[in-house]
């Protein structure tokens, strides 16, 4: 029986997929590569070029092989662009999901790992923040990760269907081999825009907003490690497979740094003066998100490898030294 990962050849369903083959297992992988990259995807894995709203094709990935499980990273995940551009994450995000649902109970799969979010909780009630915590997400990518989670949540009633949302931070690093890691186009998350300086891709980085309620001014963010969030999905489907419970987790390392703090780290790393520009605040951040990954180190046996910040930063600058163009060159 194989595991499916969906988005399997972007950023973290990549990582998932090479920490999934080490483990021995029998994947498959599907992407449509609008964002994501074929050499991404590991030589062991069976790859299907397919996007996630089309029926058809699903169907045709499900009769061909058999699934026992399903990890679905098949989302659009940009906050910025979700507040322009709100009905392109209902399309992507909610009915990619309901689609792939009705595939799912066609075809008797009834195991899924989703990513979820952070953004789902929109401004924190406190920090660390708690699973049990209110859900009031401040930007339309947030409402619609927690739209899935209450999606599966009725098709659970309905159907059986037995799902883990982890509702994670800020994604990061590379995989330690170099084999792999974060290429996006156009690039939105901090590390790798902070390691385009130094890699000659731009003059400077810009900071959104130094007027925040946090002891620097810019806003706190829990950073962690794309090898241990693969872990972290995989302990989940192992969880649902051996019989475990419809279950949310938060997976973060539980320390937060500021913006000015990360490139602070990345100066250290890279050698370089990194200058730095402050600009006015993005629609929709939140000032501060730092998870408590309590119940997931308990209930999943989750042990994070990489939670310090300078070996995080370490891994990524050693992926973008090598690929200045991404997969790309």
């Amino acid at each position: 029986m194989a595991i499916l990962v969906l988005g399997g050849a972007g950023y973290i369903g990549s990582h998932t997929v090479y920490e999934l083959i080490a483990a021995g297992r029998d994947v498959v992988v599907a992407d449509n590569l609008l964002t994501g990259f074929k050499a991404a995807v590991h030589p062991k894995a069976r790859f299907y070029q397919l996007d996630i709203r089309e029926r058809g094709a699903l169907d045709t990935l499900f009769q061909a092989e058999k699934i026992e499980g399903v990890i679905h990273f098949a989302a659009s995940s940009q906050v910025g662009e979700s507040m322009s551009n709100p009905l392109k994450y209902y399309d992507n995000n909610l009915y990619g999901t309901m689609v792939l649902l009705q595939a799912m109970v066609a075809h008797g799969v009834d195991k899924i790992v989703f990513s979820s979010t952070a953004a789902t909780y929109g401004e924190p009630e406190r920090v660390p923040i708690l699973e049990t915590d209110k859900t009031v997400p401040t930007n339309c990518y947030g409402q619609t990760k927690l739209a899935m989670e209450h999606m599966m949540s009725w098709v659970s009633k309905a159907h059986g269907l037995k799902y883990v949302a982890l509702r994670y931070f800020n994604a990061c690093g590379a995989h330690p081999s170099g084999a792999i890691g974060e290429a996006h186009n156009p690039e939105t998350h901090l590390i790798p825009l902070i390691l385009q300086v130094p890699g000659g891709k731009r003059e400077k980085i810009s900071i959104f907003g130094d007027d925040y309620a946090t002891h620097d001014g810019t806003c706190i963010r829990d950073y962690i490690h794309v090898s241990d969030l693969a872990q972290a999905h995989i302990l989940a489907l192992d969880y649902l497979l051996k019989g475990g419970d419809n279950n949310v987790f938060n997976l973060g390392n539980g320390v937060g740094f500021t913006v000015k703090e990360v490139i602070d780290v990345a100066r250290k790393v890279t050698g370089h003066s990194i200058p730095a520009e402050i600009c006015p605040r993005r629609a929709g951040d939140p000032a501060q998100l730092v998870a408590s990954s309590e119940k997931a180190r308990t209930v999943l046996g989750w042990k994070p490898q990489y939670d310090d910040l300078e070996t995080i930063v370490a891994t990524a600058w050693a992926w973008h030294k090598d690929h200045p163009n991404g997969y790309e060159g």
